[in-house]
């Protein structure tokens, strides 16, 4: 099964928090926090990281992503990259 999921990539777990209050209720937020606060290249398309499957992310990422419904944002997850802000879009 493919998804597509986009995130905000941050260092800290406060950060990653303020950035989810942030966006929470805005279905325009993510797109535009991702660009001025994600530190992965993909914050430059609104946090896009395109469709992938299982086994193409890192296990703490997947446990969440594939979880999630489309349109849903999770709460921070931390892998060895930092914290993650994770929206499922399709």
């Amino acid at each position: 099964m493919q998804i597509r999921a986009s995130h905000i990539l941050v260092e800290t777990l406060a950060k990653a928090k303020e950035v989810k209050a942030l966006i929470e209720g805005d279905e325009n937020a993510f797109a535009e926090a991702a660009k001025k606060e994600s530190k992965c290249p993909s914050g430059q398309v609104g946090g896009d990281l395109g469709m992938f499957t299982k086994g193409q992310m890192v296990k703490e990422f997947e446990d969440v992503v594939f979880d999630l419904n489309p349109g849903e944002v999770s709460d921070p997850v931390q892998t060895q990259f930092g914290f993650h802000v994770i929206k499922r879009t399709a």
